[in-house]
């Protein structure tokens, strides 16, 4: 395996201004090649898919190529694609439809672990249709989202289970093979929020026994387009059709007016950009996709251990969590100093990084309001040691 982050650094333009970029939750910096693509169709004739002259082809040729390249990206099937402007959108839209048989008595199953867009859809389709509502809990100690819980939570009224592959929020990676064989064993649905695993490591849509993978390209440097990927492809001509277009079929189903299309263009890029994060990486897309991402898992394992290590070792730094399996984003807390100060210090001495109140998802069953909130960081994959060891500088001045 053969990961240069000096190379991977000199796609990136925006590197250029001089900041340590660890706000990689909020979304990676783009690099140069996705920007070149969606500028370059920008420039383009591009018309509505359907017509026999190039500038409708070429249309209807970025939407097929932005299909296989997430379809490539999880190991699903193109004709399971789902296209849209974010992954929240699209969640809501499925949960629209998915939801219309839902009775009093049903159940979905959320966790305090996960992202509110893969929370607050199904909540509100609970309020809508007046089945029930149950939570997952984490380990408040370790942050890890225990699997055995799904034993006694999952039941045959279980219509549907909303989990997260990895949180942006303290990295945790929960077990999904356990608690899919848990959810296949009562018929329940599974639909997994993949947003902040999908940079970091290799994605397979069947070993994580999801029925239906959330997307979104911003996470890993893509524009802002967000993606649906169902296993079984056709479970979407079972679904509502939400489409002004009475003709659509398969993924269109869920697809709203025409699509964003130099979006797209930068979306094959983006996926393209990951597939060879790894130089030494051959054969198909998927192989190269593989090889990248566990290349990126295992360099950033290293330094996000040598982070963790060196935060710990601050008498005034409590970080957050410690998942077995996780991604490189995590939170901490400095004894004394509020998070909306820690981070103002940060940004004078050039660390982009997040003040988070405490008040929601993780962080308020914890109790991290209590201490002012937590400051949260994450890793992209142009972070390198130098930038690890500013910002443990800049903590270590707040002692």
């Amino acid at each position: 395996m053969a990961f240069d982050v000096a190379r991977v650094r000199g796609l990136f333009p925006a590197l250029g201004d001089g900041w340590v970029h660890l706000d990689a939750p909020a979304g990676m910096q783009v690099p140069e090649q996705v920007a070149t693509a969606v500028s370059t169709a920008l420039r383009a004739p591009v018309s509505g898919p359907g017509g026999i002259f190039p500038a409708s082809q070429r249309a209807q040729g970025i939407v097929d190529a932005a299909r296989r390249s997430v379809a490539d990206l999880v190991g699903g099937d193109p004709a399971g694609v789902v296209l849209g402007p974010s992954s929240a959108v699209l969640l809501q839209r499925l949960a629209d439809v998915m939801t219309d048989d839902w009775f009093m008595g049903d159940e979905v199953l959320v966790s305090r672990l996960d992202h509110p867009t893969n929370i607050a859809p199904w909540l509100r389709a609970t309020q809508r249709t007046g089945s029930a509502v149950k939570w997952a809990e984490i380990d408040i100690e370790t942050c890890e989202l225990p699997s055995w819980q799904y034993d006694e939570l999952v039941t045959d009224r279980t219509k549907l289970i909303a989990i997260t592959a990895a949180s942006g929020v303290v990295g945790t990676r929960p077990d999904l093979g356990k608690i899919s064989a848990v959810a296949r064993a009562h018929g329940s649905l599974m639909v997994v929020d993949a947003s902040s695993a999908a940079p970091f490591v290799p994605l397979d849509i069947v070993g994580m026994g999801a029925d239906v993978v959330a997307l979104s390209a911003g996470q890993w440097g893509g524009p802002p387009v967000g993606a649906l990927v169902f296993r079984d492809p056709s479970v979407l001509e079972r679904l509502p059709s939400v489409s002004v277009d009475p003709a659509a079929r398969g993924p269109e189903r869920l697809e709203l007016g025409p699509h964003a299309y130099p979006m797209l263009a930068g979306l094959v890029a983006s996926v393209e950009y990951l597939a060879d994060l790894d130089d030494s990486a051959s054969g198909t897309r998927r192989e190269r996709l593989v090889t990248s991402l566990g290349s990126v898992k295992a360099y950033q394992a290293g330094l996000l251990a040598n982070l963790i290590n060196e935060l710990r070792s601050l008498r005034h730094v409590m970080v957050i969590g410690d998942a077995m399996r996780r991604v490189p984003s995590l939170a901490f807390t400095i004894a004394g100093v509020k998070a909306e100060d820690g981070v103002e210090h940060l940004a004078s001495r050039g660390v982009c990084a997040f003040a988070d109140p405490g008040q929601h998802g993780v962080f308020s069953v914890l109790g991290v309001g209590e201490v002012g909130g937590a400051i949260r960081v994450g890793l992209a994959h142009y972070t390198n040691a130098l930038e690890v060891d500013d910002l443990v500088r800049a903590v270590a001045e707040l002692g």
